[in-house]
């Protein structure tokens, strides 16, 4: 149990998630942690430090001019006598302060004295998320090597408002906590990666669209592995419904082209790996309002056009990725596609897989892949997806040190 032992300093800022940081030090304590809660002014407007304190069974810190706290430099000592640092919630605000090494109370005086490991579980509504000074205080505090969690996409507490914004649940944050502490290497450790993952939907009219049966679970899998590895990882998602893995940055898109452009736009990049299904056609001129039905006529004709390939411009980019990464779904000739594929892509790796119904593996929990380079070619048994991804994210590890 890798929290067995470990002393994780709580942070919880003033957000109404803040009820969630209740049942995050419930968690926690099940696995071995020793938690110090520190709670800010607003977040005692949300829970009581009666409450936090009695799940903790510890004392609770709440003012940085305390008396009996401070008679021994307190908050120094919260700062350096821990293994972690969680700030769950975290606020725009307190993220504005650590951005700017602002420390006008307790919590962001012990963030700015503190030389541990922090993990932030950003919790706000979607349009303080998306604001511009957010992003640059998040890229900041990214630069600055801090790890994230969340935040997920659903309902706010605002009424009728939905969106980016809402913090990881709790054991999402149990799991990346885990993975800072696990005393694992961290190899990629400054590598930055882009991630794709998921089906893309591609439009018919406003009601209907060209898919396939990607789950992305294998993409979400590797953006997770490479990222337990220690990599600043982007992932780039289609449609899916599975939660954004812990630690990542996710942009999630519909069409094959706003994928290019995200891609693109997250680009330079030390690895890429293109895991998502890409839809090979979209329609050429999507109908405005539903088709109809006519009757006697038969089914309307659909003109196709070509999308972009996007493993392929990754592979030749002038800013291309030291490590290329495609996957190649195939029903027939499994290695000789993949090896084709390999030369016109421009990538350094195929993850090739027979996808035929007969496998399950479509849109299933399990994968069977062959890694083919221009060195040969190895099969691995069959895994779970999971564990095709911890495998290749060490593959990557590998290539790079």
């Amino acid at each position: 149990m890798p929290l067995a032992g470990k002393r994780i300093l709580l942070v919880i800022s003033g957000g109404i998630a803040a009820y969630k940081s209740l049942d995050l030090i419930r968690r926690l304590r099940e696995r071995g942690a020793e938690v110090r809660p520190v709670m800010t002014a607003g977040a005692r407007e949300f829970v009581t430090p009666l409450a936090v304190g009695a799940l903790s069974a510890g004392h609770v810190y709440t003012d940085l001019f305390s008396r009996e706290d401070e008679q021994d430099v307190g908050h120094i000592r919260l700062a350096r006598d821990c293994d972690l640092v969680v700030v769950a919630p975290a606020t725009a605000d307190l993220m504005a302060k650590m951005a700017h090494g602002l420390a006008d109370d307790l919590a962001s005086t012990v963030l700015l004295a503190t030389d541990r490991p922090v993990l932030l579980a950003p919790a706000m509504n979607p349009k303080m998320w998306a604001h511009p000074a957010t992003r640059r205080n998040v890229e900041t505090l990214r630069r600055d090597g801090l790890s994230f969690v969340g935040p997920n996409a659903g309902e706010m507490a605002e009424g009728g408002e939905a969106g980016l914004g809402r913090m990881a649940e709790p054991l999402e944050i149990v799991a990346a906590a885990e993975g800072l502490l696990d005393g694992g290497q961290r190899p990629l450790a400054g590598r930055r990666a882009i991630v794709t993952s998921g089906p893309t939907h591609e439009p018919i009219d406003p009601v209907r669209y060209i898919a396939n049966r990607s789950s992305g679970r294998q993409g979400h899998a590797i953006a997770a592995a490479l990222a337990r590895l220690g990599a600043d990882v982007t992932l780039v998602s289609g449609p899916v419904a599975l939660p954004d893995p812990p630690g990542v940055r996710v942009v999630r898109v519909e069409r094959a082209e706003e994928m290019l452009r995200a891609v693109l736009a997250a680009l330079p990049a030390d690895i890429a790996v293109m895991v998502a299904a890409v839809a090979d056609w979209h329609v050429a001129a999507p109908g405005a309002e539903k088709i109809k039905k006519q009757p006697g006529k038969g089914p309307p004709p659909l003109m196709l056009a070509e999308n972009p390939d996007i493993l392929k411009t990754v592979g030749h980019h002038e800013q291309r990725p030291k490590v290329v990464v495609g996957f190649a779904a195939e029903t027939q000739d499994v290695e000789k596609n993949g090896r084709v594929k390999l030369e016109k892509k421009g990538a350094d790796l195929i993850v090739a897989n027979d996808v035929s119904p007969q496998t399950g593996i479509m849109g299933g929990t399990r994968n069977s892949v062959k890694l083919i380079t221009a060195a040969g070619v190895e099969e691995w048994p069959d895994l779970s997806k999971d564990d095709v991804a911890r495998r290749l994210a060490d593959w990557i590890a590998g290539r790079l040190t």
